[in-house]
């Protein structure tokens, strides 16, 4: 599936999740300035005085460092939010779909929704339209932002179902196999999938997973643990 090109007008409204701030950002995002110490000569005078370190101080830098580099995370992560959901306005455009584009930050990556309308044929059997326009987003913000995207693309809530599905089902898994101490396979799934799964089984003791296979036929395997 090719780019899609600009169109000149915009047919659908972008807003946010509740709480999530989105403000313009810069066109790229550097890396924070390293804070190097002063270098001390060893030819120093008799008159010369080197004060010691205060240690409070020191750490009380690196602390600021340290959130500058995490504000500076946050602002990456807004900035893709940004330039995805401008990219899916255009591309329904297009399309001529109706939908509204909402934008978040779940934890260390942006993530975008297309809700309302009729949405299904972007979706697609299983997912499968749904997770290449997720790739075609996250090329075009990497191409914006010179940084490798992890934006997760949610259409008409396809993906929100599919988690609250594969909770249960991996919930269940977990159970049968604490219990009957004999390993299960669940069907294929792609690596969102394999994920929440992974998440789940990782929250119930006395069992682990692990995946097998190769792509489109890699599997999550849950085993009792050793």
């Amino acid at each position: 599936m090719s780019a899609p090109q600009q169109p000149t007008d915009t047919a659908t409204t972008k807003t946010t999740a509740p709480g999530t701030v989105l403000t313009p950002a810069a066109s790229g995002v550097g890396d924070p300035d390293s804070v190097l110490d002063p270098a001390v000569d060893d030819a120093l005078s008799a008159d010369a005085v080197i004060e010691p370190v205060d240690t409070d101080a020191t750490g009380a830098d690196e602390a600021d460092e340290a959130d500058e580099a995490d504000g500076d995370d946050d602002d990456l992560l807004v900035r893709e939010g940004d330039v995805a959901g401008d990219y899916l306005e255009r591309l329904l455009d297009i399309l001529d779909k109706d939908g509204d584009i909402d934008l978040d930050v779940e934890g260390d990556r942006a993530s975008v929704a297309i809700v309302g309308g009729k949405l299904t044929d972007l979706i697609g059997p299983d997912g499968a339209t749904l997770e290449a326009l997720q790739e075609l987003t996250r090329l075009a913000v990497a191409q914006a932002t010179g940084v490798r995207s992890r934006l997760m693309l949610d259409i008409g809530e396809f993906r929100a179902k599919r988690r609250a599905d594969l909770t249960a089902l991996a919930g269940e898994t977990a159970r049968r196999v604490a219990s009957s101490r004999q390993p299960e396979r669940l069907s294929p799934m792609n690596p969102f999938e394999r994920k929440v799964v992974h998440d789940v089984i990782a929250s119930v003791a006395g069992v682990r997973s692990e995946s097998e296979g190769e792509e489109p036929n890699r599997r999550v395997v849950v085993l009792p643990d050793k």
